[in-house]
This record gives structure tokens, C-alpha cells and sequence, in this order.
């Protein structure tokens, strides 16, 4: 585990921010210098703190207005379903989320889709293909009321 100070949480959290802001422009707003900065980044990368930068894109605006969690009860009676139903699951395009849980449910599949008709399509097509389900049930999302991934202070 990486030990973290009052300096690497401000970091963290401009960069949560802005993870296109400049080395001078990090520094500046955690209050330090830019190579101490920069060599902090560098510590927490390494240790895995930082473990990418992503571009957040809004399925949205790219057409996907339908999205669903569905969450999956699979048939444990058989050797290897998880390992099974997860590496189909991983070839289906439209999931974008796959969890495992302990508990009732054992997988989480989050599923975007055009429309209705399309969710339709990829549910009858290609998830009720997906190996070993006992049970399945789907919850649309209606809105995102929160969502933050930032380091709780």
C-alpha cells in the first residue's frame, strides 16, 4: 500500500479534475514545486495509485440512450461458470461493465444501447446466449444522481 500525505490527496484531486492540466499548473495548485510534483505523480504511478487517464465520453451523445444493469444469478453447479459466462460476456460489444459480487447476485453486466428495440436485440441475441445463467434481472437506469470517483476526504 502506498502511503499518502496531505500533498499527494491535493494532487490527486486536481488531477481527478483535470488529468490534461500541466506539470507547472499541478504544482501550482497542489502548492509545491513542479519536479517535486512531478516525481510524486511519477511515485504514484508506479505504485499503482495512478493507474490511468481516461477520456470520459458521454454514451449519450454518441447515440446510446438505453442503458441497463442486469444482474446475473448464474448455475454454480457447474465447473468453471464464472470463468465461462465472464469470457463470453467480455465478447458481447455493448457491455461496458462487468462485476463480480459475493452474495445473491454473482455478476453485474451493465449493457448500452440505442434504443429499445436495439436493447431488445442484444438481450434475446447475445445475453440469453451467455452460459450458465439461473437467473436475470435487468434494472434501467433512469438517471445518474451520483456519480464520484473522487478521493473522499
Amino acid at each position: 500500500m502506498h502511503e499518502m500525505n496531505d500533498l499527494d490527496r491535493r494532487i490527486l484531486r486536481v488531477l481527478q479534475e483535470n488529468a490534461d492540466i500541466s506539470a507547472s499548473a499541478l504544482a501550482k495548485l497542489a502548492g509545491t514545486s513542479a519536479p517535486s510534483c512531478w516525481r510524486r505523480v511519477e511515485r504514484m504511478q508506479e505504485a499503482g495509485v495512478i493507474a490511468r487517464k481516461v477520456v470520459d465520453i458521454d454514451p449519450r451523445a454518441l447515440g446510446y440512450e438505453v442503458e441497463v444493469s442486469l444482474r446475473v444469478t448464474l448455475d454454480k453447479t457447474q465447473s468453471n461458470a464464472f470463468d465461462q459466462f465472464i469470457a463470453r460476456a467480455r465478447d458481447v460489444p455493448e457491455v461496458n461493465e462487468i462485476q463480480t459480487f459475493l452474495g445473491r447476485v454473482d455478476v453485474r453486466l451493465n449493457v448500452l444501447a440505442r434504443d429499445m428495440k436495439h436493447y431488445q436485440e442484444i438481450y434475446r441475441a447475445r445475453i440469453l446466449s451467455l452460459p450458465h445463467i439461473a437467473d436475470i434481472e435487468a434494472l434501467m437506469l433512469i438517471a445518474d444522481v451520483k456519480i464520484d470517483k473522487s478521493l473522499p476526504r
